[in-house]
């Protein structure tokens, strides 16, 4: 009777499996606001989001998403900062950071966890606002 090395099926069985997992990756466009895990994509505007927003790769684990606008509303709870950028006649970003911000008009730009909450509301949360400018070499 022979016997196969346990090295040499754990081989096979890897080479069966890889093509699999290769085709199970998702895609994230290089130009869009949306990446794997902790990355930054191209950011969304006000503007471009309802472009984005069916768009978003299925995928079942963390998706960062950044997008660029004015903060419109601030509400502070003392512990949590609800940041929204976009008008309410278009699609809405929220972002849940800990310190609240200064509603100025300037742009800035919001970066963190995607959840489509519902057809015209986007949640970044955990979420970061950075001064825009500052990321683009992190892409």
């Amino acid at each position: 009777m022979q016997s196969t090395s346990f090295p040499a099926i754990i081989g096979v069985l890897a080479l069966l499996v890889s093509p699999v997992l290769a085709d199970d990756a998702p895609l994230f466009e290089e130009d869009g606001p949306f990446r794997q895990g902790e990355g930054f994509g191209t950011p969304a505007t006000c503007e471009t989001i309802a472009n984005w927003i069916d768009r978003v790769p299925d995928y079942n684990g963390r998706i960062t998403m950044n997008i660029t606008g004015a903060i419109i509303e601030n509400h502070w709870d003392g512990a949590l900062a609800y940041l929204i950028m976009c008008a309410p006649e278009g699609i809405q970003v929220m972002c849940v950071t800990y310190a609240p911000q200064e509603i100025t008009g300037e742009e800035i730009m919001f970066a963190g966890g995607y959840n489509r909450y519902s057809d015209t509301q986007i949640l970044l949360d955990p979420c970061l606002v950075y001064p825009v400018g500052t990321v683009s070499d992190l892409r």
